[in-house]
């Protein structure tokens, strides 16, 4: 392992300022007067490099040593759970980011389709896919240690100077610096990329309050006094107040996205160029020459011979976008994007067609869409099941019983209408697709209430009004609970010493975190604190906390203080659609549930055009039968019914290269007609290439996007 420190040594910097010295006598004598701007120099906002060699064999950078085949099988076990190393804990975050984007079955693709053993021109090898590099891991942060934005950059041994190319990697959702592993990390690496990651401010920050521990860079637990400004995320309180806030609401946590106070999807662009620098500083000090003062090296690799795509998933494809929009460098050649969260201005000017249906404008934003979500998903769970497929106990909310007085809550609120149960579910659901919700997304929306919307929705309402944890936004916190046999089921307890010391590579970031127990807590439930779901309204009455549900939709649709907090953190985060006329590829499933198409991928091209006209180099390709999480695919009522995503995420990229690299054509806006595997009796049918056609470059006419005169016309 090798550590590059913050400041040069005092040799190094005597060097630098005699280097200095003899540039500007070159300049005056009419010398070389680039020297000093080709200089290789760290950026300024990093703090201490730390690399690390992998072979390739008993450790790699992308399986951690795991391979094909461990990696689709049990999670790697760690030999002291109390005190994980961090080469442990480095292994256990690249197994669960990597399986938590992927169905890691082999009926579902894996393996054949894609998985580590998939060479990059999609040729299924007898090999575990462990690839041999570097790795470089440092903090970027303004100096206060309240930022500390996790970088990475990988570099395969692969990487040719001669031909170089850098993809990002920015986490999707709240995940830790590893959270693209599994996708553009993956492509990236087999294409002999170096890739430039970051978790853009958000990461696997726990603060363990009642405890006072936090984990630091490499995902080691410790005191938070003692880690100082080298944690991932201590929330900022004072000694006073953390005592008092463990007094009166003991074993709570706070997590980096939600309470950091940073609002960081305002700079997840600004990050993700970061990322980018940074992977050209590490790639200039490995292959950039030599400096005449035989210390410094000079930049070989710079962004006039260097193929960069940007590129991820989700929030961290927003992320992607974000950056080319604001990349004034020219670093980002080009972008490649799956299911990207990302939100835009009001803008009527833009209408949006698909059939009989057209909305005007660029759709709800974020926190919008997802206070709406939490309200109505439990109740819509209800549709019988001839029309929602998963009207089941393991996918919907646990009770019955608890939906239907959700249903009668959202009456008494006027929310839905009707006098039975089945009317006011039936109107729920109608209200969802009323608002965008495409109606291939009517047989997810109950899973999705059970695995995400609350989740999402209380981590945005935290970050974008900059709360603190000890703010108890809505009566929310996040805590451990007890189990049904302990004493005191379903209110808070404390955590598990090992399941907290194996949090960084366990934790997704966002509570509910399985693995780490913590879930979310409704302070004012009756009775004293409890498990939200398992929470009392007044009355007694379990309603899945419409109270707490209400509270957050109130911050978007209301007038207070706090509503005015939440508002100002999402204007900070629009974007506005000019890529800079860079050529780009979003791709998206059309029963995208948890980031509707009406809300992201369609009206952000939509704009796109508008905004760039002639100049647009962007294709939207819409994937019939597929929707955001391809691990629910594991899901009953999923796998029958949807496509890996994944597929067309790496076709994208492999347009976007071979668009880079030779001039190939990218392909027109068009959505791709997959077909679902369907059952041979009660087993799904194994996934084949018939059922994952690819993107056309000239689709028919049936399946083509078009756009003219400010309407967006979106095949049917």
């Amino acid at each position: 392992m090798t550590i590059l420190r913050n400041t040069p040594t005092p040799a190094t910097s005597l060097k630098l300022t005699t280097l200095a010295a003899a540039v500007l006598a070159l300049s005056a004598c009419g010398g070389d007067t680039n020297l000093v701007e080709n200089t290789n120099i760290k950026p300024s906002y990093l703090g201490v490099v730390v690399t690390t060699s992998y072979d390739g064999s008993a450790d790699d950078l992308l399986t951690a040593g795991l391979g094909k085949t461990n990696l689709g099988g049990a999670a790697p076990s760690v030999v002291d759970p109390a005190k994980p190393t961090s080469a442990e804990l480095r292994r256990l975050a690249i197994f669960n980011n990597y399986r938590a984007i992927l169905d890691i079955s082999q009926a579902g693709g894996y393996g054949t389709l894609y998985g580590p053993n998939v060479d990059a021109k999609g040729v299924i090898t007898t090999g575990e896919g462990k690839i041999a590099g570097t790795e470089h891991i440092a903090y970027s942060d303004d100096g206060t240690g309240k930022q500390n934005i996790t970088m990475m950059v990988q570099v395969p041994s692969t990487f040719n100077p001669a031909a170089p190319c850098i993809v990002t990697g920015t986490s999707s959702g709240s995940r830790g610096v590893y959270g693209a592993i599994g996708s553009s990390g993956e492509w990236g690496l087999k294409n002999g990329c170096a890739v430039a990651y970051t978790d853009k401010g958000t990461g696997s920050g726990i603060h363990d309050l009642q405890n006072n521990t936090v984990s630091v860079q490499n995902g080691v637990r410790t005191d938070a006094a003692a880690s100082g400004k080298n944690s991932i995320f201590t929330a900022d309180l004072t000694g006073a107040e953390l005592a008092a806030f463990n007094t009166a609401t003991p074993n709570r946590f706070a997590v980096k996205h939600a309470h950091s106070q940073q609002n960081p999807e305002k700079d997840w662009g600004k990050w993700t160029l970061q990322s980018i620098e940074f992977a050209y500083f590490v790639l200039n000090q490995q292959y950039g020459d030599l400096a005449r003062d035989g210390v410094t090296r000079v930049k070989k690799l710079v962004p006039a011979n260097t193929i960069v795509i940007a590129s991820s998933v989700s929030n961290g494809a927003g992320a992607a976008l974000a950056a080319a929009e604001q990349d004034t460098q020219g670093l980002i050649s080009g972008i490649a994007v799956s299911e990207p969260e990302v939100q835009l201005a009001p803008d009527n000017r833009l209408s949006i067609k698909r059939g009989g249906s057209t909305l005007v404008g660029t759709g709800k934003q974020l926190y919008d869409y997802f206070t709406l979500a939490n309200l109505l998903q439990p109740c819509a769970a209800l549709v019988s099941p001839s029309t929602n497929a998963f009207n089941t106990t393991a996918n919907t909310p646990a009770s019955t019983a608890i939906a239907t007085n959700r249903c009668t809550a959202l009456k008494a609120n006027g929310l839905v209408t009707g006098t039975t149960t089945a009317e006011q579910a039936a109107s729920a659901l109608a209200a969802l697709v009323a608002a965008g919700w495409e109606p291939e997304s009517n047989v997810l929306q109950a899973s999705h209430y059970s695995f995400a919307t609350l989740a999402v929705g209380l981590t945005y309402a935290n970050t974008y009004g900059r709360f603190s944890v000890k703010d108890n936004l809505c009566g929310y916190s996040f805590a451990a609970t007890g189990g049904p046999t302990s004493a005191t089921p379903n209110a808070p307890v404390a955590a598990s010493a090992n399941a907290l010391a194996t949090s960084f590579g366990t934790s997704n970031g966002v509570p509910p975190i399985g693995p780490v127990g913590i879930n979310i807590v409704n302070n004012l439930s009756a009775n004293g604190p409890l498990l939200d779901a398992a929470s009392l309204s007044s009355g007694n009455v379990q309603d899945y906390n419409i109270a707490g549900a209400l509270c957050l939709r109130d911050l978007f649709t209301g007038t207070s203080a706090n509503s005015a907090r939440v508002k100002q953190g999402i204007s900070e985060v629009v974007r506005s659609a000019n890529l800079r006329g860079k050529p780009a590829l979003i791709v998206q499933g059309r029963a995208d549930t948890l980031l509707p198409v009406a809300f992201t991928g369609r009206p952000y091209y939509g704009m796109n055009k508008i905004v760039e006209g002639s100049a647009s180099r962007l294709s939207y390709i819409e994937v019939a039968n597929a929707q955001h999480f391809d691990a629910f695919l594991a899901f009953p009522g999923y796998a029958e019914r949807m496509v890996p995503l994944h597929r067309y995420f790496i076709q994208a990229m492999d347009l976007m290269y071979a668009n880079l690299k030779t001039g190939a054509v990218l392909p027109a806006s068009q959505v791709v007609r997959t077909v679902p595997r369907g059952f041979t009796g009660t087993a799904v049918n194994p996934i084949s290439a018939a059922n994952v056609p690819p993107i056309k470059t000239a689709p028919a006419a049936a399946d083509q996007i078009s756009f003219a005169n400010n309407m967006l016309v979106i095949a049917d």
